[in-house]
């Protein structure tokens, strides 16, 4: 048994001792949960109370992990969401506990951009579009980020190249195009999002694609394609063939 486990067992050996599973209180019966069979056993409320750890005296942290996931309309990304002003909204929810479920959002976040960043294709968008999901289309603002390859089509990684109001971003050219030669990179593909939910490119979406292309071109670079993230959706230029040649 881990030290973990012997911690939360020395705990509850007392309790336990004349007590079953079944007969524990409800909020309790997450841990127990988790060291007979697996956090994989577990549902996503009960992985959350794990998190909470406490509720208040008229809530469990089971309760109060239902309610959020309620809210989430039981969709664990949903949480991602929820700024730290309002996880604090919640009744039993303070800083601390705030901060550790933004935390663990921004975990899972980044876990899953990890293990699909192999699972980029250059030439396929929805590859790159739905890396970069998650990330984009929560933003309350448009972010304008940029990926990039090699000459063999591998993954550099990404920057933020602009941030902008709820409906614009102004674009830093220039940033761009140092951040590519930075990186060493031949193609690059810039993304960015619409807050509105609609992924389908404005004018100025077109005329900011036309003239990074042309600006790329000058330097021996490719603008591979533009994407537009909305809400679980996407516009590619690339897709759509109207990427400028």
């Amino acid at each position: 048994m881990t030290c973990v486990a012997c911690m939360i067992w020395e705990n509850r050996k007392v309790f336990m001792q004349h007590t079953t599973v079944k007969e524990l209180p409800e909020s309790e019966r997450p841990y127990e949960r988790f060291l007979a069979l697996g956090a994989e056993a577990l549902s996503d409320a009960e992985l959350l109370s794990i998190i909470l750890k406490t509720g208040t005296k008229e809530l469990t942290a089971l309760d109060i992990a239902r309610q959020l996931l309620s809210e989430c309309h039981g969709n664990l990304l949903n949480l991602y969401e929820f700024s730290y002003e309002e996880l604090m909204e919640h009744k039993g929810i303070g800083p601390v506990k705030a901060i550790q479920l933004k935390a663990v959002a921004e975990l899972s976040k980044r876990i899953a951009r990890t293990d699909n960043s192999d699972k980029l294709e250059l030439n396929k968008p929805e590859t790159v579009a739905g890396y970069y999901m998650e990330t984009l289309r929560h933003q309350k603002r448009e972010v304008v980020m940029a990926a990039f390859f090699d000459a063999k089509c591998h993954f550099l990684g990404d920057s933020v190249i602009a941030t902008g109001g709820s409906d614009s971003a102004c674009v830093a050219v220039s940033a761009l195009f140092q951040e590519a030669l930075k990186r060493h990179a031949v193609q690059m593909i810039v993304l960015h999002n619409h807050p509105s939910g609609d992924p389908n490119p404005s004018t100025a979406d077109i005329q900011l694609t036309e003239r990074l292309a042309e600006g790329a071109k000058l330097l021996g670079l490719q603008l591979s394609d533009h994407i537009v993230i909305g809400d679980n959706r996407y516009y590619s230029f690339l897709e759509n063939s109207i990427m400028p040649v």
